[in-house]
């Protein structure tokens, strides 16, 4: 008995089906439920965003993080260019010099900036190399 209460219940929740195999004259049909000689198809009604939050997802950029030198009174000037030009891309000698002007001068220095994981590597890599590096932080 209960059994037959649960195939019941079961029968009653299933959503509506459209039957593959009759022909779309007036528009689809519901099949009889229980007849397996059809080839049925279950419709699921999705809620789809709509393009005005499409546009706004796809416009997010991902979020940018800093990598920032700290000043030491143990790294030389031309230790701190030589690793910028070595792991920073494109980095030029002239701009990794400014940068490590900054740094004496400011105590700071923001020498790259963008993706999270571009950023983590670009950190480790110049905290490898001996200099003070600040926490990642996003920029």
């Amino acid at each position: 008995m209960a059994i037959e209460k649960l195939n019941r219940a079961a029968s009653e929740a299933q959503p509506k089906l459209i039957n593959m195999a009759q022909p779309f004259r007036n528009g689809p049909t519901l099949p009889r439920l229980g007849t397996p000689r059809f080839f049925q198809v279950l419709v699921l009604a999705t809620m789809a965003p709509s393009p005005l939050q499409q546009q706004q997802r796809i416009r997010q950029p991902y979020p940018s993080f800093k990598v920032v030198v700290l000043d030491d009174d143990v790294n030389t000037f031309q230790h701190v260019v030589e690793c910028l030009q070595r792991y920073i891309p494109a980095m030029q000698p002239d701009r990794a010099w400014e940068l490590a002007h900054q740094i004496d001068s400011q105590g700071a220095a923001v020498v790259w900036c963008g993706p999270q994981e571009q950023a983590e590597l670009y950190h480790q890599q110049l905290g490898a190399e001996g200099l003070t590096m600040a926490p990642l932080e996003k920029g």
